[in-house]
């Protein structure tokens, strides 16, 4: 997982309450046995006017151009803003899989679904939660200055405007600490790999029959 410091870019918007893990990442594409492979496809049936399928290449799509993620001053966009219950419905994983292989490193919402919101962090992507006037301020700022970009600083936890203004927000010390070092749960277990081949060693070592393999 990709570690997260300091963070900037451009900020696209996701002008929509309660976006769900459906609209997010369609089920047709949770077929792949993967962990890659799923940018193409984020938001795929607001962002195209064909219907998709596994395996299409996304180049001979047909494209909505009045979808967000479409419009040419939103292209390479790496933080996102979005309205309250960003992430609701069911709790595929494929979604925020999808967000961060679209280029997302950051979502700024009001609020999210707890599974979602769990799900980020797992994933190297930082969830933000912000008062709701503050994020209509953001709203309101992107529209009005293209190429408008945020950075977000994790190891002060703040997000600094192109001004200066800095805007706090909190994040659980653990998770920060999980993203700071690129942590996602294999690798927090792997931190302790030399103690883990001790104990394996000394247990076949106890215990030789266990290193048997049976045969039928």
């Amino acid at each position: 997982m990709d570690k997260f410091t300091v963070h900037k870019g451009v900020v696209v918007p996701m002008d929509r309450e309660n976006v769900d893990t459906d609209a997010i990442i369609p089920k047709q594409f949770l077929k792949s046995i993967r962990k890659t492979g799923f940018g193409p496809n984020l938001f795929d049936e607001w962002r195209y006017l064909d219907p998709g399928e596994p395996g299409q290449d996304p180049a001979s799509r047909k494209p909505n151009p009045d979808f967000v993620l479409n419009q040419p001053r939103y292209q390479g966009a790496s933080i996102m803003i979005a309205r309250k219950n960003f992430g609701c419905g069911s709790s595929r994983e494929h979604a925020p899989w999808a967000i961060v292989q679209w280029g997302v490193r950051a979502l700024i919402a009001p609020s999210f679904a707890d599974i979602f919101f769990n799900n980020c962090f797992k994933n190297g992507l930082l969830p933000i939660t912000l008062p709701e006037s503050i994020v209509a301020q953001l709203f309101d700022e992107v529209a009005a200055f293209p190429g408008y970009s945020l950075t977000v600083d994790l190891e002060r936890q703040v997000i600094v405007r192109p001004q200066g203004e800095e805007i706090p927000f909190d994040v659980q010390a653990f998770r920060k600490y999980c993203l700071i070092n690129g942590f996602d749960d294999i690798g927090l277990t792997l931190r302790h790999a030399d103690k883990i081949r001790s104990f394996e060693a000394q247990r076949l070592a106890t215990k030789p029959w266990l290193a048997r393999t049976l045969h039928g």
